[in-house]
């Protein structure tokens, strides 16, 4: 004889359970696990590439950059030395593919940049004629501009022409075209590039001396009718010595002129700073010791805590400012090609990014992807 007896759940039960799942699935939807995804609405988040991210060399790095970020910056295949080797001769393959990456993955594209003293081709640092010079400038500038006019987003105009006092750093450039080579440089570009945002670039440009010249350098492209969209400051820091006060007044003063604020070229270094160094200038190298490498094989927990707690402290401050930030990308994917492992110090092993040798989120990652929770 079967048994008939019907199994009661009680309705409460079944109630229970089913705002559960649905509970469950809406925090699961609505839990963000990229960057791209915590900070939409906010600004956009990016990387810089290199060849060998760029060709797609590996697929779990690839994997990553179009999961994590929605903006990309060439890291050195748009720099003049690579793409205008020889006088009136340009070579875009590697600039192609990088655009074209972008397409694909529908980024936010940054070309890195249009004029800067250092990573020229050989033959410009042998020009010593002003009439020359400005020829290759303006040469070089539209050629780029107008080949990558309707594709590239936004453009690092001038890279680094100043020093650390807020004076106009002695380049080529400089000697030869006087101070108004940086008006005439934006002047080109809002022509060869129209519809690109037109940032100055710099490092250190957060710190009160130098942040003094950039705001004389905006007030004169103003006063001279030419167009400036923002300015990108690079953020090479340390965790040692990460001033978020000066970072705040300097996102402050620039809005105040109307710039948009991008900040471009994001690491934390968590290595010795070596004598006090002070910015990016690649030409600067220091000797090996101990004492300047102390994790040669793994970072340990304590430091990253520190390195964690600084990215959250300074994506809390970018989101204050969203309005006026547009951009936050980090110099590289991860600590495996870091360009800090060289320097200033050759061989160092350095863990400035958000992941690690193995393209592993690092804690500095989990507090970035749980930021607007934690703020509550």
């Amino acid at each position: 004889m079967k048994n008939n007896k019907r199994l009661f759940i009680p309705v409460a039960l079944i109630m229970a359970v089913l705002m559960f799942s649905s509970e469950r699935a809406f925090s699961q939807e609505n839990n963000p696990k990229t960057l791209k995804e915590v900070f939409k609405g906010d600004f956009v988040i990016g990387t810089a590439l290199n060849n060998w991210q760029i060709n797609k060399t590996d697929k779990v790095m690839d994997s990553l950059i179009t999961n994590q970020f929605n903006a990309i910056t060439a890291e050195n295949v748009m720099k003049s030395e690579e793409v205008h080797p020889k006088w009136g001769e340009f070579h875009f393959e590697d600039a192609d593919k990088f655009v074209e990456y972008g397409k694909q993955n529908n980024m936010y594209i940054v070309g890195h940049t249009m004029v800067w003293h250092s990573q020229l081709p050989d033959f410009v640092h042998a020009i010593t004629d002003p009439d020359s010079l400005r020829q290759f400038m303006d040469m070089h500038i539209k050629a780029v501009g107008e080949r990558y006019a309707s594709s590239i987003d936004s453009w690092d105009v001038v890279n680094e022409a100043l020093n650390e006092d807020g004076t106009l750093r002695e380049s080529i450039f400089y000697k030869l075209l006087g101070e108004d080579y940086i008006v005439e440089a934006f002047k080109k570009a809002a022509v060869a590039a129209p519809k690109a945002a037109l940032y100055y670039n710099d490092y250190n440009i957060e710190q009160p001396k130098k942040r003094a010249g950039v705001i004389r350098l905006i007030k004169k492209l103003q006063e001279s009718g030419v167009r400036i969209d923002g300015i990108g400051i690079q953020g090479h820091w340390n965790i040692n010595d990460l001033d978020l006060k000066v970072i705040e007044e300097s996102i402050q003063e620039y809005a105040k002129l109307g710039m948009k604020v991008a900040f471009t070229e994001l690491d934390l270094s968590v290595l010795p700073n070596p004598w006090d160094m002070q910015g990016a200038d690649v030409n600067q190298n220091f000797e090996e010791g101990k004492d300047m490498n102390p994790y040669p094989d793994q970072l340990p927990d304590s430091v990253g805590a520190v390195l964690a707690d600084k990215y959250e402290q300074l994506f809390n401050l970018f989101l204050k400012y969203r309005d006026d930030v547009s951009r936050v990308t980090l110099w590289g994917v991860s600590d495996r090609m870091t360009w800090l492992n060289n320097f200033p110090i050759r061989g160092r092993t350095n863990y400035p990014l958000l992941f690690d040798r193995n393209n592993q989120p690092k804690e500095a990652f989990n507090r970035l992807i749980n930021i607007k929770n934690n703020s509550k």
